[in-house]
């Protein structure tokens, strides 16, 4: 097992070209059979504001730029750079939400951001037939991100309905999820560009 990490922050244009260049490098090797790329890169964005709160432009491009647009340009680098190979298999995986398919209210940009990589990676399902794609939806896991959607939140009825969740020990431990979303690349029998949830396998 060869393990290679890079730190870039993937919100700026100088961290992108960074990862980049070393998907590039990295899949040059052609002894490789198999790409699968995770796209797990992402954030909440400001939860605290409500729709009305959403005026800066800058801080709304940033979000984007991060949580959409970094996805987009690692994933085509990453599927350029390893072209179609005789006898290889080529899997991307969208780590996605319920909130790509359901409104949530003070979570604008979340939804928003989750949604728009949802139809990115549909149409490269679509664009890509010899490609397995997925969209993944791991169920509200025992992570930072709920102790920041259990607090900061800016909607009173999600707020507590996150408590909640966290009180009855509802959340999701992430390895749990990571086995499901295992098990489902190892069954392999989704159709190209589903959306998954935890709670449907």
């Amino acid at each position: 097992l060869r393990v290679q990490w890079v730190a870039a922050d993937l919100g700026c244009e100088e961290g992108l070209r960074s990862a980049g260049a070393a998907l590039r490098e990295l899949l040059q090797d052609a002894s490789f059979g198999r790409l699968l790329l995770v796209n797990n890169a992402g954030s909440l964005g400001d939860i605290s504001k409500s729709f009305l709160d959403l005026t800066d432009l800058e801080e709304i491009n940033t979000y984007f730029s991060f949580n959409v647009s970094s996805a987009l340009c690692l994933t085509s680098v990453a599927l350029r750079a390893f072209g179609a190979r005789p006898g290889g298999t080529r899997t991307v995986v969208n780590v996605s939400s319920l909130c790509a398919l359901e409104p949530f209210p003070s979570w604008a940009l979340y939804c928003a951001g989750k949604a728009a990589r949802e139809m990115l990676f549909r149409v490269l399902a679509l664009e890509q037939p010899g490609l397995r794609v997925l969209s993944y939806a791991p169920g509200p896991l025992d992570t930072d991100m709920q102790l920041l959607a259990r607090t900061q939140t800016a909607d009173p009825g999600l707020r507590q309905h996150f408590q909640s969740l966290q009180e009855k020990g509802q959340l999701i431990d992430s390895s749990v999820s990571a086995q499901k979303l295992l098990r489902l690349l190892q069954e392999d029998s989704f159709p190209s560009g589903a959306h998954v949830d935890f709670y449907d396998i």
